[in-house]
């Protein structure tokens, strides 16, 4: 039986600090270290947009992070869109924890099957309260709330309407504005 050698996040910081993981786009999942895709001209496009549409709807209510880390017990992922508590100068020192994330967005051109399974898995076992997936290609969101164990106790998929952030109750997300620059 083969045994994968796992990393902590302090071992993860060590070997970027030491540069052994320059020049390669990466992130910490669950103790591995694992290749990120490179990003199509659409998912940077979306991940542009939204994090601009969020921005005007936020205002000075959450700091949006994009395609930065975040860092959780045994992962540091780096979500496409990351909603956090302000102020943003807690994020100097350290990376977001999940008792700092308001909700999550992954844009799944190429990843949608890693986004819903280890991606889901390792956000629900963190604890985050709310996570998005922008659906690329079937132009819909999946909405994941209320962690519990490695899964979502709730799934919900838009194709249209507004989304009501668990943490922001009065702003209203426009489904079609992730597809569309209206």
């Amino acid at each position: 039986m083969k045994t994968l050698l796992k990393w902590t996040v302090a071992e993860y910081h060590h070997l970027i600090n030491t540069g052994i993981l320059i020049n390669r786009q990466t992130e910490l999942l669950h103790g591995e270290i694992v290749e990120m895709s490179p990003e199509s001209p659409i998912h940077t496009h979306i991940t542009e947009t939204t994090v601009e549409y969020l921005r005007s709807l936020l205002k000075s209510s959450a700091y949006i992070r994009e395609a930065h880390p975040i860092t959780l017990s045994n992962s540091e992922p780096q979500p496409d869109i990351a909603i956090v508590r302000l102020p943003r100068n807690n994020y100097r020192q350290r990376h977001p924890y999940p008792e700092d994330i308001f909700w999550l967005i992954e844009v799944a051109n190429t990843t949608l099957a890693y986004d819903l399974g280890e991606k889901k898995q390792a956000y629900a076992q963190a604890g985050i309260l709310e996570y998005w997936v922008v659906d690329v290609e079937n132009q819909q969101i999946y909405v994941f709330r209320h962690p519990k164990t490695d899964n979502y106790e709730s799934e919900v998929i838009f194709r249209q309407g507004k989304i009501n952030p668990l943490a922001f109750p009065d702003i209203s997300v426009s489904v079609s504005r992730f597809f569309t620059e209206n």
